[in-house]
Parts: C-alpha cells; sequence; structure tokens
C-alpha cells in the first residue's frame, strides 16, 4: 500500500509558495499521491448538505476559495518529478466534455503520465446552477456519458460521440495522453449509483471515510463496501480483482488518542504504533492506496502533520 496527501485550495494553500512547500515536501517524504480537491465557483448560500461533515457545512463555504483542480495537477506537473496527480475528486459535470479531456491530456503529458482521474458527479445543486451545467437531476448521466467521451478521445484515431450529453465528430483528438490507455480513472463516492460505475466504467474505486450516510470509518465498513463493489463488478461482468482500491481518511491525523462514540479509539489518533496498525488494518481488507488529509490553518502546521505523519507511518510501512 501507498500513501497520498490531498488538500484543498483554500486557506493556506492559496497560494504559490506554500502549494510548492507542500508538494515539494510530501514527494521528499515518500507520499505517492497528492490529491487536489475541486470547486470552480462557490454559491454565497445552499440548501444542501455537505454530506462528508457532521453540520453538513462545507469546509469551503466560509471563505469561498478553490482552484480549478486540473490546472492545479498541471502546476505540480511543473516542479515534481515522481509523485502522482489525482483530482480528488473532479466534479465531471461542471466542465463540458472535450474540454476536461483536453486538460487532463494536458496535464498528463506534462506530467510524464503522473495523472489519475478522479470523478464524482457532484452535490451542490447551487453550484450546478452558477456554472450553467446540464441539469443538477441529470448529473449521474451526464457523468457516465462523459467518461465515455473522455474514453474515445484518449484512445481511437478517430474519436466520435452522439450522445445525449456530448456530441463531436470528424475530429482529430492530439496528442493522445501519456498514461495508456489512458489515465487512470477512480471512481468517487459510497452510494450504489457510484459502486456500479465503478464497476462498469472504473479503473478504482476511491470512497471517502466520513460520509454522513454511507460511514466507512473503520476497516470492518470500508470491507463491506468493497464487497459490494465485488458484487457490482461482477453483475457488470468484469473480474472484481481488477479495479484498483483507493481511500481517503478525511480527518487529519492526531497524535492524541480521540474516542468515537462507540468508546473506541478514532482511527489514525493515538501513537505512531497505533496509526501504523490503523494503516495495516486497511490495507488488509484490499485498500492499495490511502490518502489522508493533512491541511491546517497555516502551512507550517500543515507541513508539520505530513512530514510526521510520513515518519511514524509511511516509511515504516514501506
Amino acid at each position: 500500500m501507498d500513501f497520498g496527501i490531498h488538500i484543498g485550495t483554500r486557506g493556506c494553500l492559496t497560494t504559490r509558495e506554500a502549494i510548492m512547500a507542500m508538494a515539494s515536501s510530501a514527494e521528499a517524504s515518500g507520499y505517492a499521491i497528492i490529491g487536489v480537491a475541486d470547486h470552480l465557483i462557490v454559491p454565497v448560500h445552499t440548501d444542501v448538505r455537505y454530506p462528508y461533515t457532521a453540520d453538513g457545512i462545507w469546509p469551503g463555504a466560509p471563505t469561498g476559495e478553490c482552484f480549478d483542480a486540473i490546472a492545479t495537477l498541471t502546476f505540480l506537473a511543473g516542479f515534481t518529478q515522481r509523485i502522482r496527480l489525482l483530482t480528488s475528486v473532479l466534479v465531471v459535470p461542471h466542465r463540458p466534455a472535450v474540454l476536461t479531456a483536453k486538460l487532463f491530456t494536458t496535464a498528463d503529458v506534462l506530467s510524464g503520465g503522473r495523472v489519475i482521474a478522479g470523478v464524482g458527479s457532484g452535490w451542490m445543486k447551487e453550484e450546478f446552477a452558477a456554472l450553467d451545467t446540464p441539469p443538477f437531476e441529470d448529473r449521474g448521466a451526464v457523468t457516465d456519458e462523459y467518461i465515455r467521451a473522455w474514453k474515445s478521445l484518449w484512445t481511437e484515431d478517430r474519436p466520435s460521440m452522439d450522445g445525449r450529453f456530448a456530441k463531436f465528430d470528424n475530429v482529430v483528438f492530439k496528442p493522445k495522453p501519456t498514461s495508456k490507455p489512458h489515465p487512470p480513472i477512480w471512481v468517487g463516492g459510497e452510494s450504489a449509483p457510484a459502486l456500479r460505475r465503478a464497476a462498469q466504467v472504473g479503473d478504482g474505486w476511491y470512497p471517502v471515510s466520513n460520509n454522513a450516510h454511507i460511514l466507512m470509518n473503520t476497516p470492518a465498513l470500508l470491507k463491506a463496501g468493497i464487497d459490494r463493489l465485488h458484487r457490482a463488478a461482477e453483475k457488470a461482468g468484469r473480474d472484481p480483482t481488477s479495479i484498483d482500491i483507493a481511500y481517503v481518511w478525511f480527518k487529519p491525523p492526531q497524535w492524541t488518542a480521540k474516542t468515537e462514540a462507540d468508546g473506541q479509539r478514532q482511527m489514525f489518533t493515538g501513537t505512531a504504533d497505533d496509526m501504523l496498525e490503523d494503516a495495516a488494518a486497511f490495507a488488509a481488507v484490499g485498500v492499495n492506496h490511502l490518502i489522508v488529509y493533512a491541511q491546517q490553518p497555516t502551512i507550517e502546521a500543515t507541513l508539520d502533520v505530513q512530514q510526521r505523519f510520513a515518519e511514524d507511518v509511511v516509511r515504516r510501512s514501506s
């Protein structure tokens, strides 16, 4: 199992210098992946509860800060050499299919084939309205169709599509991505539609620990989700073992033990040995890539957390 860092492009990570410091430190510390969150524009008010916090408030709401995720990957590609670059996750319906395919290709070629396309269908209805996307209610169908469009553009000499949401023909799409056959597609989400999408079109499944409705904050709960994924894959006629498993632990590691409501120690809190055991437990149920959220209010504190976790867990797990 390898490890990654997830960042939101807000707060202390909205400057060139801070993002460079974070990425350079992560690469030097042995992390394999940097995941970048995706939002394009932030509504002042939203009636939709954010599914990944207890209070339903998206952490980026107070400031409204965000960078484009794929542009951030392309920036990271320019000064890193080894670390893989992940959209964590890209809201597929927010950008036209052909544009997104070209943006991913650009980042992939300029990084030497290090891009991973983490994808999701989105949750914030007001953001869809502000971007004038296809209807929010069609986001699942849009996501499925756009992914098929990307694959056509990325792999076919004469790509074409005559879909409900994406139409193109008589085009040349070059250069092709460096990654072959294309950048890996990791499907985010924990719901039944997300599992179906991962089983049908994904190269990997990329759930998050703290979905309030479908909690996966222990190895046992995640294993149950992987079992559901495997059943979906078998139904789709795929070998379940061909689908990669990545996982986001969406709370910063803490070196003081925290107790859950059931009296159990919260994962990735406590001693270095505790955290090492937690990582091993997730690896044992099938996780190949463990992404942790290390961002803090300051870049200094962020670097401290990611470097300490690297020393205590990442390097000791290799």
